[in-house]
């Protein structure tokens, strides 16, 4: 018997969250891998000394999170499209932890704005330095969200002269096509110059996780009372 009325608007709404889960996580895994494993940035790994430079712990993190959010889409779909139970509390856990990471990690990113900013920054100077010697098309992808999402250009801020000017976002502003902020020193106070942007992607992943969070235990309870329907139903009739 299939669920009805707020249980299949939850199922949609937990489906559309999996797809959105799906699509950054497959961004985050193949960015991740191909940092890692490209020609112009798999030295980097072999070389003990950098081991745990921002470059190396960002592409790591990148990569881990990538499969931790396919991993809960993978269960998260199984237990949607085929309505077992035990895949839905198997999803809601695992939620439940993301929710709470997601919580600690936006807490502790705001205490510790300063030295995040730090590293934030010592990974974006590795970020164009490599593009600048190599120009490797992953880089330049990476460059071009984070010049977006910040409205900066590079580490210099004039466009004219920008090494990744290619990267640097198009503005219909005359002053500002030609000087805008630098990234770094964006950057490094990327809790104060930009803390809209910066709570909005924390409120905005919480409120979705909480939400699919709710959508699973009302879907649950859903199929819950169908099953019990169908043996009573069963039951009675034999």
């Amino acid at each position: 018997m299939a669920v009805d009325g707020c249980g299949v608007v939850c199922k949609y709404i937990l489906i559309f969250f999996n797809i959105i889960f799906a699509l950054v996580g497959f961004a985050f895994l193949g960015l991740g891998l191909w940092l890692r494993f490209s020609e112009n940035t798999r030295g980097i790994f072999d070389i003990e000394s950098v081991n745990s430079s921002a470059f190396v712990i960002g592409v790591t993190v990148m990569i881990a999170l990538g499969l931790v959010m396919l991993v809960v889409v993978t269960v998260g779909d199984y237990g949607v499209c085929s309505e077992k139970r035990c895949a839905l509390s198997v999803f809601s856990v695992l939620l439940t932890f993301l929710a709470i990471a997601e919580g600690v990690v936006g807490f502790l990113a705001f205490t510790k704005r300063e030295e995040v900013g730090f590293r934030m920054g010592e990974f974006y100077t590795s970020l164009y330095t490599l593009y600048a010697t190599s120009g490797d098309p992953a880089l330049a992808v990476t460059l071009t969200f984070i010049h977006k999402m910040l409205d900066c250009c590079g580490i210099t801020g004039v466009p004219i002269i920008e090494i990744a000017k290619k990267t640097c976002p198009k503005s219909d502003n005359f002053f500002k096509s030609i000087v805008m902020d630098s990234c770094p020193k964006i950057i490094l106070t990327v809790f104060d110059s930009k803390a809209s942007l910066v709570m909005g992607i924390f409120l905005g992943t919480g409120a979705l996780l909480i939400i699919a969070l709710i959508c699973t235990a009302i879907l649950n309870s859903h199929i819950k009372k169908n099953n019990q329907a169908i043996n009573a139903y069963y039951s009675a009739v034999y």
